[in-house]
């Protein structure tokens, strides 16, 4: 087994959907897929078109965005290595109705739509945990939705603030400039540079470029929950 191809086996053994497989149906699943690579700003692909792969994401983060009429972006999610991604055109949605780009250099994992469906047949558990990681998926956006409607920008920008820092096991989040955070909130930059700044007046943060560091988790709790 070459190099490549054993860090893709090893890859493989991984990802979550893939749990409780066989060696054998493993290495059936290696000879299915395909490594490719993606630089940071790839789109992916775009709403309406139609798509014949399945992507699982070995390294690095793709972000799921909208585009309002007004051309304002809203992302949908923020996935990171494991994930899967594309499954929609894939379970009789026919297009997608998102982007999908990578928000940073990317490793790849591609399957062709003819061996997903012979997967979901024959691995049932596979299925299982394909649907299991749309339903986690769905309830995020939900999430991200009840917020955006129904929460102010201050909440909105503390409770990512306190997502970030968990997701990353750190208190100080670095590579997300004002406008990606604002993209993620529903709200202009401009906007999110302000509330930022009331942040760090009131000793919640503090701002260096690119940088943030949490200083008062619990003061941004009680933002993030008003």
């Amino acid at each position: 087994m070459s190099d490549d191809s054993s860090d893709k086996y090893g890859y493989l053994k991984m990802v979550d959907i893939f749990q409780d497989l066989t060696e054998q149906e493993i290495e059936e699943i290696d000879r299915a897929t395909t490594m490719t690579t993606g630089r940071r700003g790839k789109i992916f692909y775009m709403p309406e078109d139609t798509s014949e792969v399945l992507f699982l994401l070995k390294k690095g983060r793709v972000q799921l965005y909208r585009i309002s009429p007004d051309g304002k972006k809203l992302v949908i999610a923020t996935i990171g290595p494991g994930s899967i991604f594309g499954e929609m055109a894939l379970i009789g949605q026919g297009m997608h109705n998102t982007f999908a780009e990578a928000t940073e250099d990317c490793e790849l994992l591609v399957m062709s739509r003819q061996d997903v469906e012979h997967l979901l047949i024959t691995k049932p558990r596979v299925a299982l945990r394909i649907f299991e990681a749309l339903g986690t998926r769905l309830k995020e956006t939900e999430s991200r939705v009840e917020e955006i409607a129904f929460k102010g920008i201050p909440a909105r920008l503390a409770s990512l603030l306190l997502q970030l820092a968990e997701e990353r096991g750190t208190q100080t989040i670095t590579g997300l400039t004002h406008q990606d955070l604002g993209e993620r909130i529903g709200t202009y930059r401009e906007t999110t540079t302000q509330t930022l700044n009331m942040f760090k007046s009131e000793g919640l943060i503090d701002i260096g470029r690119k940088r943030i560091t949490l200083l008062d988790v619990d003061g941004l709790q009680e933002i993030a929950e008003s």
